[in-house]
């Protein structure tokens, strides 16, 4: 979840990595911190809130100048977010400091034997005993990397640690278990952090580490060994994008900005996905398709806004090839004694692919011998380096913590996964899975649409600030919608939200129902499932009966759902299987600006980060 940033070359590190903590700081933001070497020893400043406090400390309290340094943002876990509990920790001699993401799980111990040895700890983290811990182990070194080994083979958890040394102030060290920690290649300097984001205007080559590695940057290069010693090979790659794709451009909030690239993200997930013959080709799924063919069931993991296009993933996957296909919160996945087997395709969907939730499910399945598919916005990342095979969305980096261009491509990735098992399995003929690639190719220009008439949701979004409430109702794949709008709202604007499958609504939820409860409802497409269109037009009226204020999204020409809805929002008609991909942008934008008019941040929600690194 932090964000971390280290710094070694001829540039200022303090330069450097307050620009990179800038590009990290969706990844946490209950505080921030710095650590330099210069003059032959280590200086440090950190402070509780955002980045904006600990620049107004350096102001205040510059810190002196030099070439190595490392930075943090931190997303609590042990301990408040004080100035003491603030990254960087150092050990008590001031020579050691250390910046970490993830959970040490046996740091209790580790805390009272040290303290039994005489140090003495100032903060509540678990943190702090690993800057301690480095101290003795470098006393007896002389050498950080080999200290970070021998600290790292006594911890228990999930981690990334980034550390620096007075006394080797040419160094930045840093290691990996369970999250995520990527390395930056430039002229003279290297770079390490939490995300690309955070060097990606100096450099574009990456390294990606791998589990249980340790790396020691210099000026002139890298060396990655594994906490044993032994050398490790690594894997370079390049990014694709630049600097810009990670700036505002323009936009109040990068929310705003990412909600407006929705278009281009989403023909970017399908370039290239149709060869020449006009069969579809996957060509980052390596599974053999004798085992795609030899499935007997799917089975969906992923938390979050990537639960929501795993449960539309389900419509897809069962209608187009006719294999069961369930679909789990992956944070309760391992603990249920799940049944899996070698015919079990596992898909993993996770935006940042260091989702420790979906990590330790895919882990799981793969130890009862099932396949995992990743569906993934990260090259590079833990989840599609730890599956069988991966397809990579191409949302570009999302830094807005409320996810929005990210959840469409995922809901296009899943659409391709379900035709491509489809196509494998002979349950759709080519004709009929290109009828759907077309389909899917106009949506771009139907998200744009959308895009171009939300201003009477944004008005209505403004009226509703005052709103302690709102339901969400949907049918088929417009209630996996009414979740994602709901939980919108949750993250940005703290309001009370639910959203609930609209024919359960008579099973308990309309004893919410009261006069001018503002509640959403998600109306499918009249046309092929009329039946659908029918049973909630039905909804509406029982809600409005009772004195709800009807919210509808409707597509155009949907004539049926006009004497019911208080608030019309009209969408271009589309398939019915397809229809979240319009359906949701609306929400997306009723959630940030009704947020904003209730004087929220909108890019950095309290008590969330981007990235869940923790279990």
């Amino acid at each position: 979840m932090c964000g971390i940033v280290g710094y070694v070359g001829g540039q200022s590190a303090l330069e450097v990595v307050i620009a990179g903590l800038k590009r990290l700081e969706y990844r946490g933001y209950d505080s921030a911190g710095v650590a330099v070497l210069a003059d032959g020893g280590l200086a440090a400043a950190k402070k509780a809130g955002k980045l904006v406090n600990l620049e107004k400390e350096l102001v205040e309290r510059p810190l002196p100048s030099g070439s190595t340094g490392i930075g943090h943002t931190r997303w609590a876990t042990h301990g408040g977010p004080t100035d003491a509990n603030a990254h960087p920790h150092l050990d008590n001699a001031g020579r050691v400091a250390v910046v970490h993401n993830g959970i040490i799980e046996n740091f209790a111990a580790l805390r009272a034997d040290l303290a039994e040895r005489g140090h003495d700890l100032a903060s509540e983290t678990d943190t702090e005993v690993v800057a301690h811990l480095l101290a003795e182990a470098f006393s007896s070194s002389g050498d950080l990397a080999e200290s970070m080994r021998m600290v790292c083979r006594q911890l228990e958890g999930a981690f990334t640690l980034v550390a620096v040394h007075a006394d080797e102030p040419d160094v930045v060290v840093g290691a990996r278990r369970n999250s995520p920690l990527v390395v930056g290649v430039g002229e003279g300097e290297s770079f390490l952090a939490s995300d690309v984001a955070a060097f990606i205007a100096h450099t574009r080559s990456a390294i990606e580490l791998g589990q249980d590695q340790v790396v020691e940057l210099r000026r002139d290069g890298v060396t990655v060994t594994g906490f044993d010693g032994a050398p490790a090979e690594v894997r370079s790659y390049h990014v694709d994008w630049d600097a810009s794709a990670a700036e505002k451009g323009g936009y109040d909030y990068f929310m705003l900005k990412e909600i407006a690239e929705q278009p281009k993200a989403v023909a970017d997930t399908l370039l290239g996905r149709i060869d020449a013959s006009g069969v579809l080709s996957l060509d980052e799924v390596r599974i053999p398709a004798h085992v795609l063919r030899e499935a007997t069931k799917v089975v969906v993991v992923a938390c979050g806004t990537a639960f929501h296009a795993g449960l539309i993933a389900k419509y897809a996957i069962e209608h187009w090839t006719r294999l069961p296909c369930e679909v789990e919160l992956a944070s309760e996945f391992r603990y249920r004694d799940p049944i899996l087997d070698r015919r079990t395709l596992v898909v993993a969907i996770s935006q940042s692919g260091e989702t420790m939730d979906t990590l330790m499910a895919l882990r799981h399945a793969r130890e009862q011998g099932a396949h995992v598919l990743a569906i993934c916005n990260t090259n590079g990342s833990t989840i599609p380096r730890e599956s069988d095979a991966v397809l990579y969305t191409h949302a570009g980096p999302e830094v807005a913590v409320a996810s929005t261009k990210a959840f469409l491509t995922q809901v296009v990735a899943c659409y391709l996964v379900a035709l491509y098992l489809g196509q494998v399995r002979g349950t759709k003929w080519g004709d009929e899975i290109r009828d759907v690639i077309r389909d899917l190719a106009g949506i771009s220009g139907q998200v744009e649409r959308v895009l171009e008439t939300m201003e009477p949701v944004r008005e209505l979004a403004r009226s509703l600030a005052h709103k302690n409430t709102v339901l969400f109702l949907g049918r088929h794949v417009g209630h996996p919608v009414a979740l994602e709008g709901a939980l919108k709202l949750k993250e940005l604007a703290y309001m009370h939200a639910e959203g609930f499958a609209a024919g359960e609504l008579k099973h308990g939820p309309i004893a919410l129902i009261e006069e001018d409860l503002p509640v959403v409802v998600v109306v499918p497409s009249p046309r092929g499932r009329s039946v659908l269109h029918d049973k909630i037009v039905s909804n509406i009226q029982e809600i409005r009966a009772r004195g709800a204020r009807t919210i509808v999204i409707a597509e155009e020409g949907d004539e049926a759902v006009v004497p019911y809805a208080d608030h019309l929002v009209r969408i271009p008609a589309t398939p019915t299987l397809l229809q979240p991909m319009v359906a949701t942008v609306p929400l997306q934008v009723f959630a940030c600006e009704l947020a904003t008019a209730r004087g929220n941040e909108v890019d950095q929600p309290r008590n969330l980060a981007k990235s869940v690194t923790v279990e």
